[in-house]
């Protein structure tokens, strides 16, 4: 275990202790350590070879104009099923069932939270593990999807639809609300495995006003230089000894 961040990780541990609303608000950086690619990384999902750039395939018109191809992208590069929750997030629901953790702003769509044992997560982008019919609004898991085999339909022979935001697509707006009202009154914020760059979701983190922000990422990030403890560590590892 790399002890170079040792005195900035007992910090965080000090002050999660004396915490009551801590926020953890986290992106696709918390579930690489689980096998699930981030985007931006040199195997993430923008470095790969398609037709389309996921940008594109993942955007609301293409789901549209070509569900076959967005469907054929999606199950092959967006459901992994069999990932399993890593020291982050287990100990994030350790923290909310102690009384330390408010709740967990993510951007991940892959319900790994919740996997652990997290209570109260707000989704900003949804969940691979919701699909709905957008005929008859029957829902339907991430599972049942994978295995369709193509576009997947339902019952009634309504077209399936991920409840994921897409590009194109805005957030929800009663799950924009919780976050900023859970962040705005949070002791404690702590920002892990995002680069803070995909907005509106990234902007989150400036309803915060409270005097300890933990940034917790391998690279740099924009929020860097307000923040009052920075944690350049993979995020299992820090968390693994809190």
């Amino acid at each position: 275990m790399n002890t170079e961040y040792a005195a900035e990780i007992n910090t965080l541990r000090e002050w999660l202790k004396e915490s009551k609303r801590a926020v953890f608000f986290g992106g696709a950086g918390v579930s690489t350590e689980s096998g699930i690619p981030d985007f931006r990384s040199t195997d993430g999902l923008y470095n790969q070879q398609y037709a389309w750039p996921p940008e594109v395939i993942l955007s609301h018109t293409f789901f549209v104009e070509n569900t076959a191809e967005f469907y054929r992208f999606y199950q092959d590069k967006m459901l992994y099923l069999d990932a399993k929750p890593n020291a982050c997030h287990l100990r994030l629901a350790e923290l909310e069932a102690e009384g330390h953790l408010r709740s967990v702003v993510t951007q991940n769509i892959d319900g790994l939270h919740q996997a652990a044992g997290s209570k109260r997560v707000l989704e900003l982008h949804g969940s691979v593990h919701r699909n709905y019919c957008e005929r008859c609004g029957r829902f339907y898991d991430a599972e049942y999807v994978k295995q369709a085999g193509g576009v997947p339909h339902c019952e009634c022979g309504g077209l399936l639809k991920p409840d994921v935001v897409l590009y194109e697509e805005g957030l929800d707006d009663q799950t924009l609300l919780d976050s900023v009202h859970d962040i705005a009154n949070a002791d404690l914020l702590i920002v892990g495995g995002t680069s803070l760059v995909v907005y509106p979701a990234a902007g989150l983190i400036n309803y915060y006003r409270g005097k300890r922000l933990v940034l917790i990422n391998m690279s740099a990030t924009s929020a860097d230089k307000r923040a009052n403890l920075v944690i350049r560590q993979p995020i299992g590892e820090v968390f693994a000894q809190l």
